[in-house]
């Protein structure tokens, strides 16, 4: 049987649950899981392999409408999503109520083989999810529709069947060992980040952005220092929180999960910088990893 490889790439708009699909399709965590939106700010790639096949998921940020220069870089990922993918796997859910006509118009113009996923089926009820289905198939005739509870793992063998029913025949795109195409490093700001989107409210987590200053691995211990960035001091003021207890408690949440993916004790030292608009800021866009 020939070898079959393919990008699919995991495509909708925010709080549908694209992120956990993702993960529950790789079978590890890799991109941020929270209840508030506009979590995935990157494309971030999960690889699986078998004897004779490589899936190479990509889960990019939700569909939004920018309003940062930041946002326009998220949307490019989307972009860049639709030009390579050998699948792409649209993601709603059964009470969603508006879509981006321009995204879908793109998709179906692509010529790449959809599949829709309708996500949270279990918070939802029969004739909701069948009404869903026969709207999806209106908005993408000749699609597959296949509802499923990725938190629940439910039906996600029949995504899976269906990918490799598509998957076009090629030899592997990457190392049969790799599972992500993102470092270490990526990883503990995205883990740092999360925490950011948990412990904090309204503007806050969406203001502020992660780099690794230093990441050094020893015999025994990894010490990572952080620069948390945000755009105004009063959102530092909110970060620290009143005698640096916010902060410290940031620190102690993002350690022990960070201990957990790296499987060895970390030293983390966290630092907040402000640099003033950074969202607007292309030069600082730039530094922090956005294509512009």
């Amino acid at each position: 049987m020939a070898h079959k490889s393919g990008f699919i790439n995991i495509i909708g708009n925010p709080n549908t649950g694209k992120s956990t699909l993702m993960n529950a399709l790789v079978g590890e965590k890799l991109s941020i899981i929270t209840s508030k939106a506009q979590t995935t700010r990157h494309r971030i790639m999960g690889i699986v392999n078998g004897e004779d096949f490589q899936l190479v998921y990509s889960d990019t940020p939700g569909i939004i409408k920018p309003h940062y220069k930041l946002h326009e870089s998220m949307m490019k990922y989307i972009e860049t999503a639709l030009t390579d993918a050998d699948i792409i796997l649209y993601v709603t859910q059964p009470d969603e109520g508006s879509y981006e006509a321009g995204v879908i118009e793109a998709i179906n113009k692509s010529g790449v083989p959809v599949i829709v996923i309708i996500n949270k089926i279990d918070l939802s009820n029969q004739p909701e999810v069948e009404s869903k289905i026969r709207e999806m198939e209106g908005y993408f005739p000749g699609a597959e529709v296949i509802p499923v509870s990725a938190l629940l793992r439910f039906n996600l063998s029949s995504v899976f069947e269906r990918i490799l029913d598509k998957l076009p025949a090629a030899p592997p795109y990457y190392p049969k060992d790799e599972l992500t195409d993102r470092s270490l490093r990526f990883f503990v700001s995205e883990i740092i980040r999360e925490k950011i989107l948990l412990n904090y409210h309204q503007e806050i987590p969406y203001s502020a952005e992660v780099v690794i200053d230093q990441f050094r691995e020893k015999d025994d211990i990894t010490v990572i220092a952080a620069f948390i960035i945000v755009g105004r001091d009063s959102q530092k003021a909110i970060i620290l929180g009143n005698k640096g207890n916010a902060i410290k408690k940031l620190g102690v949440d993002a350690r022990k999960e960070i201990e957990k993916f790296l499987e060895t004790k970390v030293f983390l030292e966290l630092t907040v910088k402000v640099r003033s608009e950074w969202r607007d800021d292309p030069i600082q866009l730039k530094r922090f990893g956005y294509e512009l």
